[in-house]
């Protein structure tokens, strides 16, 4: 079983940035990847995904100002936010799909102030 270890997150301004990691113990060269985030009473929301072959896609509330990556050769997800906004505020989950075996890391908390 794949572990997955986010870090990155933390404390910023709003309109600042953040880069989250997810480091996973094997390789993630096959499967999709991606971020979801849930805020306090909330349901746990799709943020972005990434799959194999590089194709990304993005919840509505983040096109143009987050990006999702991948290193395969580093088995780690990266997410690029920027222009930051206090209702970004979550705890991050990163995720792996892998012919749908579905796998969590433990999350990395993301506070904006405003």
């Amino acid at each position: 079983q794949v572990q997955l270890v986010e870090s990155g997150g933390g404390l910023v301004q709003a309109g600042g940035s953040l880069r989250l990691s997810c480091t996973a113990s094997r390789s993630i060269t096959f499967g999709v990847m991606g971020w979801y985030r849930q805020a306090p009473g909330k349901q746990r929301d799709m943020v972005a995904t990434i799959t194999s072959d590089g194709t990304t896609n993005y919840a509505d509330s983040v096109k143009g100002r987050f990006t999702i990556s991948r290193d395969n050769a580093k088995n780690t997800v990266y997410l690029q936010m920027n222009s930051l906004k206090s209702e970004d505020t979550a705890v991050y989950y990163c995720h792996r799909n892998r012919f749908g075996t579905l796998t969590w890391g433990q999350g990395t908390q993301v506070t904006v102030s405003s």
